[in-house]
């Protein structure tokens, strides 16, 4: 499944995309949270996310690359998030926090940046409903894939044949089909919906490759 993200898109008019990439079939908006300490960019809040939470009846994950993430939860579960992705990075309690998460009926995921080994995640496998594996390293939109990337999608697959693999940074018509074969079943898509005829258009031909 294809989950959009709204970092590439006019921050002026969120609006507009979210209701077309509904209108298109997205049953995920992807929001990417920055807090200019964890990754130099800041960008969005909790105040978006619950404006956004009113388009459409997709599931809305926050993916927070911030310091501190526990911080933001709930503010974030109350914006109307059902799933909230922490960096494994961020935290010395990943299994805690995903545990909290959980507690709060909110989906949990875990990301883990290109330089980060996979084995980092290993612990809380069993807690965490989603693990998120940059393929470029995060904080800006429209960088190059990383291929390397796809031993970690490959380890976690092997060792947790359940649980949803996304793959955020440099997915396209090429690389998502790559992913796909190491073991990913979400991708994380941005500056390439806004390279085409239309952002539905391009949506619908990369869903299309999910098969």
């Amino acid at each position: 499944m294809i989950a959009p993200s709204i970092l590439s898109f006019d921050h002026s008019d969120l609006r507009s995309p979210v209701i077309e990439l509904a209108a298109a079939g997205a049953k995920i908006i992807h929001l990417d949270v920055m807090d200019g300490q964890f990754v130099p960019p800041i960008t969005i809040g909790d105040g978006v996310a619950k404006g956004l939470r009113k388009l459409g009846d997709f599931l809305l994950e926050a993916h927070l690359m911030t310091n501190t993430p526990e911080r933001h939860f709930e503010a974030f579960a109350e914006a109307g998030c059902g799933r909230i992705i922490f960096h494994i990075e961020a935290t010395n309690h990943a299994h805690r926090l995903a545990q909290s998460l959980k507690g709060m009926g909110i989906g949990a995921g875990i990301a883990i940046n290109p330089g980060t080994p996979a084995h980092a995640v290993e612990s809380v496998l069993d807690v965490v409903d989603e693990v998120l594996v940059m393929t470029v390293n995060p904080g800006w939109g429209g960088q190059e894939f990383i291929e390397s990337a796809m031993a970690k999608v490959a380890w976690v697959r092997e060792r947790a044949p359940t649980v949803l693999i996304e793959v955020d940074g440099g997915i396209d018509e090429e690389t998502l089909p790559m992913a796909k074969r190491h073991g990913a079943n979400l991708f994380v898509v941005g500056s390439r919906l806004t390279k085409g005829p239309s952002i539905g258009e391009a949506f619908r031909r990369l869903s299309a490759l999910c098969g």
